[in-house]
């Protein structure tokens, strides 16, 4: 049987009309149409699932990475007590129940009963001016690791209680359960987090933890793995997540005294 010659292209006639291409093949003489669009749309898909596992896997390594390192030396330095009274200042702003951040308006977020390990890293990177706030960096300008290590201590020394309605975000919780698979490694299910280094989410304002994923997203707060997932997210998405950790038992504010 002799093959059929075709001198347009090589042996190819392309023709493109609103995003569909036909093509004549030079052994088969048959013309097939396929729909670019579609073919471009199908690609994307898989490109964002590949890049969902891709996240997903990169937060159980580190999460794992992290504990490991956590259970190498997971001795609670600093002395409650002594953190008592050296954090009374902290309650002007974080022992009001509802209280607010005067600009931009958020809540003041709840300290009591957060992790140990992040609330050290949290006050250093104040200290250090890794991380911006006016107040707190007046507040730990002067703090010691010392001083660090015994308002720590007191924190994570409090128990939690039930959430407050009336300072439940906008936002759906039911639909926020079903967007936290990539929250769970670090923060846990319930937002009362697996590695000490990570904050506890359970009971925090809600508009609080919506403005943390704005910044991660903006970069006006640094750190890569929480950029990575934040910049995904839509403000639906931030509330729906935010509505779902707040209403978790957890978190408390201080108590002033």
């Amino acid at each position: 049987m002799k093959r059929r010659k075709h001198r347009e292209n090589g042996g190819f006639r392309h023709l493109c009309r609103n995003s569909v291409r036909r093509y004549t093949t030079p052994r088969f003489g048959r013309r097939r149409i396929v729909n670019v669009s579609k073919l471009i749309e199908a690609g994307t898909h898989t490109l964002k699932s590949i890049a969902a596992r891709f996240l997903a896997g990169l937060t159980l390594v580190v999460a794992s990475a992290s504990s490991s390192l956590w259970a190498q030396d997971n001795t609670q330095q600093g002395d409650p007590a002594r953190g008592a009274v050296k954090a009374y200042t902290c309650t002007g702003c974080h022992g009001i129940p509802g209280y607010n951040n005067a600009y931009p308006t958020y809540h003041v977020p709840k300290i009591g009963g957060q992790n140990y390990q992040y609330i050290v890293a949290a006050l250093k990177a104040y200290r250090d001016e890794q991380r911006n706030h006016p107040t707190m960096l007046a507040q730990a300008g002067s703090m010691s690791d010392l001083d660090i290590q015994d308002i720590a201590a007191y924190f994570v020394s409090l128990e939690g209680s039930e959430p407050k309605p009336e300072y439940f975000p906008k936002g759906d919780a039911a639909a926020g359960e079903g967007k936290i698979q990539l929250c769970v490694a670090c923060h846990g299910a319930d937002g009362n987090g697996i590695d000490p280094q990570y904050p506890r989410l359970a009971g925090q304002y809600g508009d609080y933890l919506v403005k943390a994923l704005q910044d991660y997203k903006s970069g006006a707060r640094v750190n890569a793995i929480m950029a990575g997932f934040a910049t995904n997210l839509s403000l639906e998405d931030m509330r729906d997540l935010a509505a779902y950790y707040a209403a978790k038992p957890g978190l408390i504010d201080l108590k002033i005294e």
